[in-house]
């Protein structure tokens, strides 16, 4: 069938094909973040002293065929720098902390894991454009959870411990006391381990629906005795009297985010606050439209909203819902104050009271 096309402005064009080849070498370049991760050849270059590829090669036990033309790729990239008069290739400091330091809070590897993985079901997200079915998160390749805890996990070093829990009301001192804390939607337990190492006299126990992220929750978490985990979904976890109740990006996914607010609201302690973490986004699809709303925007439509379609209701708010929506959830759950206490370029930080 002939397509219908306007009249074209070839400067335009141009342009737009210029996007267009950034973007291709984008996205087969993130395949080769993920091998330059796992390989530790980012690791290796982190001293920032100039390298060959033989000796990228040697320090790294790998092949120097392949790392020469990785490293081409990287340094086309602008991932590193290449020096053509002593055929050598630099990683700069700056980059070091975003490629080599998993406790750094710019370190981006885990993100493109988190990526690759979530396109290998490219053929079930596909299926469900048309169907409109769901599609659940631990029906993705494993490499979506330890992706995204690898992905979130810089922000939550950063700004859990530091900034999102001093700002929530009088939570902090009861922490220090001890408290019961429930971290619903839990996955591979990041959140659950930072806080309970930060409060040893506070109890922690962290929920997630997907058995298998439990597993490997738990196996990460085995030193941290204050700390257990548990398979229930959001709407149903047990226990009371909780004094606060955390949800680190993962209310958006739910396929009932009221029923699981109402929950919430059943199991926390009568002066106990419900913390929430969500994606930043505006609350209109115009403010949204920039480098981070379109990740989210991305992300969402592999993971998110299938996810939240996979499940009973299938409010499928997405992972751009902005505060609005959030507010109205919360609200329509029982809560009569809500809050936003802190922000990052990721991250929105919500507080919510009974």
């Amino acid at each position: 069938m002939a397509v219908q096309t306007q009249a074209i402005n070839e400067d335009k064009l141009n342009a737009f094909l210029g996007q267009v080849i950034g973007e291709l070498g984008a996205t087969v370049n993130a395949g080769l973040i993920v091998i330059g991760d796992r390989l530790g050849l980012y690791k290796a270059m982190a001293d920032g002293e100039p390298v060959s590829s033989s000796q990228l090669a040697d320090k790294t036990g790998t092949a120097e065929r392949y790392i020469r033309e990785w490293l081409n790729a990287q340094a086309a990239g602008g991932f590193v720098t290449y020096d053509a008069a002593t055929q050598r290739y630099h990683l700069a400091a700056e980059q070091a902390l975003a490629l080599a330091n998993e406790d750094s809070p710019a370190f981006v590897c885990g993100a493109f894991e988190l990526a690759t993985a979530t396109l290998k079901a490219g053929a079930e997200i596909q299926s469900a454009f048309k169907t409109g079915r769901g599609f659940g998160w631990h029906e993705h390749d494993q490499g979506v959870a330890t992706g995204c805890e690898r992905f979130f996990r810089p922000g939550y070093n950063a700004n859990l411990v530091q900034s999102w829990l001093p700002a929530l009301e009088g939570v902090e001192s009861k922490l220090r006391v001890g408290a019961k804390v429930a971290d619903v939607g839990c996955g591979l337990g990041a959140s659950t381990r930072l806080m309970a190492e930060a409060y040893p006299r506070s109890q922690f126990v962290g929920f997630d629906y997907d058995a298998e992220s439990i597993e490997l929750a738990r196996g990460k978490s085995a030193s941290v005795k204050n700390a257990m985990f548990e398979v229930a979904e959001a709407a149903a976890y047990p226990g009371g009297g909780y004094d606060l109740v955390a949800m680190f990006d993962c209310l958006h996914d739910m396929g009932d985010p009221i029923g699981a607010a109402r929950h919430v609201k059943q199991t926390l302690a009568p002066d106990g606050t419900w913390l929430i973490v969500e994606p930043i986004a505006g609350d209109k699809v115009e403010q949204n439209l920039n480098p981070v709303g379109r990740a989210y925007y991305a992300f969402s439509s592999f993971l998110c909203t299938p996810n939240s379609l996979s499940q009973d209701v299938g409010l499928a708010l997405g992972a751009q819902a902005g505060e609005a929506r959030i507010r109205d959830v919360v609200t329509a759950g029982g809560f009569t104050r809500f809050r936003r206490v802190a922000e990052t370029p990721f991250n929105a930080v919500y507080e919510a009271r009974p």
